[in-house]
């Protein structure tokens, strides 16, 4: 269920303004669209960070254990950062890349919480959650670079 809320944030903002683009004579890019989601997604996440950081603690894999709140607190500020830092101009494609490592970088213990059934946000469910999970993540990645307008995988090697 947390899962289809966290999307709604992300994708709802894009579908409502993509039909009101339609309708009337306010347009808006659809990066911009996608980085209004993106800022509800990071904020959303971000502030869990500080509600339910001891929840969130226990998602922290055993060799990171003595800074399990700290790291919680960490990324919590950075998702904050992000949901602002993609509204600077002259930061939107950095906070997006940097956005993408941390994505990355969260994986492996969102995969350590399924395999060890953590009762937070459906990594209760075990293994079988890492079937929506890890896929929803490659979206949110893939979100990401659309609405902070990267272009490295098109450019290539110079």
């Amino acid at each position: 269920m947390q899962l289809i809320l966290l999307l709604l944030l992300l994708t709802a903002p894009y579908l409502v303004l993509s039909v009101v683009d339609r309708i009337t004579e306010f347009k808006t890019a659809p990066a911009t669209r996608a980085r209004i989601g993106l800022t509800l997604f990071f904020l959303f996440t971000g502030i869990g960070h500080f509600i339910r950081a001891e929840e969130m603690s226990q998602m922290v894999p055993p060799p990171l254990v003595p800074f399990r709140l700290e790291l919680i607190y960490v990324t919590g500020v950075l998702e904050i950062l992000g949901a602002a830092g993609v509204w600077i101009p002259r930061l939107t494609r950095l906070t997006g890349f940097c956005l993408i490592i941390m994505l990355v970088g969260l994986l492996p213990a969102n995969i350590y919480s399924a395999l060890n059934r953590v009762d937070f946000g459906g990594h209760g469910a075990g293994p079988a959650y890492l079937l929506v999970r890890v896929p929803f993540q490659l979206f949110v990645i893939g979100w990401t670079y659309f609405a902070t307008e990267q272009d490295w995988l098109q450019r290539g090697p110079k």
